[in-house]
């Protein structure tokens, strides 16, 4: 930590108002890139995330990575003195994300325009589940109803069963890489345009994932095909799924293109398979999904699945193991590059958190603090950065703003 590597956002300023996943883990990929964050919370309670599990001692083991890189602040909105601190804050920075249910901050009156009037070159991110327009804007909005409702659950699951859902906060996290690519493709217009350039964004949870679904979009438009959930990879490339090997692993497989299955009919020393009316072509192969799967799964259960890799690798089949946590720890590639990082917690001790990424070759970014304790940083913004005298602090503590 401590790092003097400055990334690419360096000079950045966000106050990042929101709260959980989706939002603020937007703002930390931000501060990973060298973006000062300072992370606004209620005092005495902070953000709902240092109450979520795992735990070890009591101590919340998400919250060091996914709010590192972020001084905090306590603050009061409900308070005018704490919309007045909020406001001399906005003055000097360039993003507020926020992720309030709609409406919330303009009854503080620390809404967008509110707050246009104390830096017109302002950057809002607004985050909710459904958006800040249309009939579902009022709704409150978490990730997993967020992911049913993008069309995304319907998709998985076998066909006898319930659908499911995905096992982590998927939606959130997609939402918080669409955060920071909006966030930084709004710094780069206000830099072309400096008298207009402040802007609100506005993303719904939803809408991060049903981006990525547009093969359900088209097909239904010109088909009018309603996808059902599968198990897995069909509908689009054959053979793909997931395989089992000689020594029990699983790994999955996908021939995404013709060019790929030749490589891998070779690879099997199967190439009668090419001359197959029923595989000789993606499309074909489609119509036999079941089959060409089975015959694949055959060749691989003669092989481990180091064997398997290494013959795989050396056609050009894209193959991977399906890695446990246990499997990343001890993989050379992750630690190759650096996507497993130890940083010093003050009472867990060392700790391991993901690395950064992507990885800028002049401008590269550091861990320079993991998250931080609740209100660690109230004297030195509201001190260093706003001028307030001790005295003062110490009055709004009293008071119960800060």
């Amino acid at each position: 930590m401590n790092s003097l590597n400055k990334g690419p956002l360096d000079g950045v300023r966000i106050l990042d108002v929101s709260t959980m996943i989706a939002a603020p883990y937007g703002a930390t990929l931000l501060g990973d890139l060298g973006a000062e964050v300072i992370k606004i919370e209620m005092p005495g309670r902070g953000d709902s995330l240092r109450e979520m599990g795992p735990f070890k001692d009591n101590e919340p083991l998400r919250w060091p990575g996914l709010a590192r890189n972020k001084k905090s602040l306590t603050l009061d909105f409900h308070k005018e003195e704490g919309q007045k601190i909020f406001k001399q804050l906005v003055a000097k920075s360039d993003v507020v994300i926020e992720n309030f249910r709609s409406g919330t901050l303009e009854k503080w009156n620390i809404g967008y325009e509110a707050l246009k009037e104390v830096n017109n070159e302002l950057i809002m991110m607004r985050v909710t589940g459904y958006g800040q327009t249309g009939p579902n804007a009022h709704k409150a909005g978490f990730g997993t109803p967020a992911t049913a409702y993008s069309g995304f659950t319907y998709l998985h699951g076998f066909k006898d069963r319930p659908p499911i859902s995905p096992s982590f906060s998927l939606a959130d996290y997609i939402t918080g890489v669409y955060v920071a690519f909006s966030v930084s493709a709004s710094l780069y217009y206000r830099e072309k345009d400096k008298e207009n350039g402040g802007q609100v964004i506005d993303m719904g949870l939803y809408e991060s994932v049903f981006r990525m679904m547009e093969f359900l979009v088209a097909d239904f438009d010109q088909n009018g095909i309603i996808k059902e959930r599968t198990p897995g990879l069909s509908g689009h490339s054959a053979p793909a799924g997931t395989f089992k090997t000689k020594d029990g692993h699983w790994v999955v497989l996908v021939t995404s293109s013709d060019s790929t299955f030749n490589r891998l009919a070779k690879a099997m020393k199967q190439e009668n398979l090419l001359e197959d009316k029923r595989f000789y072509t993606n499309s074909a192969r489609l119509q036999h999904f079941d089959h060409i799967n089975s015959i694949v799964q055959n060749w691989i259960e003669y092989y481990t699945r180091k064997e398997l890799q290494i013959i795989l690798d050396d056609h050009g089949v894209p193959i991977s193991s399906i890695n446990s946590i246990k499997d990343i720890f001890e993989d050379e590639h992750y630690k190759a590059r650096e996507n497993i990082i130890e940083v010093d917690h003050p009472r867990l001790g060392k700790i391991k958190m993901p690395g950064i990424v992507p990885k800028f070759s002049n401008t590269p970014g550091s861990i320079q603090r993991i998250a931080p304790d609740l209100g660690e940083h109230n004297d030195d913004v509201l001190g260093e950065l706003l001028g307030y005298s001790a005295e003062d602090i110490e009055g709004f503590k009293e008071e119960k703003i800060i």
